[in-house]
């Protein structure tokens, strides 16, 4: 490839910023933004889970919010037009980190902090409290995804998660999902033990737009298996919406938890 191909010749606007990243988009902008995200479907920027949080936590005005994996800042977006006082953005894949920072240019999102980085790390190490946790999309791509909901219990009493989970009774009989699985398994953590099976990505890797964990495999844990560790790391409240046994990438859940 010559340099001279990451020139543009065309008039500065929004969709010259987002086509830098064209074939490789997750999320569908606003309708009335008018511009294009290809090949993105995803209506990350008009979810209906960020909706329902708003409703059983509590609207999002003035609240300090941290974001672990905001992907293409489409949550932060929703966030901000709710008026959230300070959203911590958290982004470990670079193609995304900077997709955000494409986002957070054309809509001027000022009140978004888009960090570059793993928040594992950074949670570990943070003293900070936060009036809430939004990890959408993310407790399935961890490797270690009890140990998340631990570190996450100590910087809020407040979380939003939704996720994958393994349940082997609808994953075995789907042949495009099974053969990414290994069988169930368990493992302790602080005492307590936990079901889970690893997922391996696969083919998935080879795409550019790939919004996954940052190693070839995760842990899913099982449904019940999520709802034992809020339980234990204090969150006594839990709500659960948007169940999705037949998702097309495997059954899901939304939970909103509080202690």
């Amino acid at each position: 490839m010559s340099i001279l191909n990451a020139y543009i010749t065309k008039a500065p606007s929004a969709q010259n910023i987002l086509d830098i990243f064209s074939g490789e988009w997750s999320s569908r902008l606003p309708a009335d933004s008018n511009l294009i995200t290809a090949p993105g479907s995803a209506a990350l920027f008009d979810d209906s889970r960020i909706d329902w949080v708003a409703e059983i936590l509590g609207y999002f005005s003035g609240k300090t919010c941290l974001e672990l994996g905001p992907l293409e800042g489409g949550h932060s977006f929703m966030m901000q037009k709710m008026g959230a006082k300070k959203i911590i953005a958290i982004e470990a894949n670079s193609r995304a980190f900077l997709k955000c920072l494409c986002i957070k240019e054309i809509f001027k999102l000022d009140k978004v902090d888009f960090k570059f980085g793993d928040f594992m790390p950074f949670l570990t190490n943070d003293k900070s409290k936060y009036d809430l946790v939004i990890a959408s999309g993310v407790l399935y791509h961890m490797e270690e995804p009890v140990e998340l909901l631990k570190l996450i219990s100590k910087v809020s009493d407040q979380v939003f998660l939704w996720t994958h989970y393994y349940d082997k009774n609808i994953i075995s009989r789907r042949d495009d999902l099974a053969h990414k699985f290994n069988r169930l398994s368990s493992f302790e953590y602080d005492g307590i033990t936990y079901e889970y099976s690893t997922q391996s990505y696969k083919k998935a890797l080879d795409w550019a737009g790939f919004c996954g964990g940052p190693n070839t495999v995760s842990k899913w844990l099982t449904r019940e298996s999520i709802i034992k560790a809020l339980e234990q790391f204090g969150f006594a409240d839990i709500k659960i919406g948007f169940d999705h046994l037949d998702h097309p990438n495997g059954p899901s859940f939304a939970i909103c938890a509080k202690k």
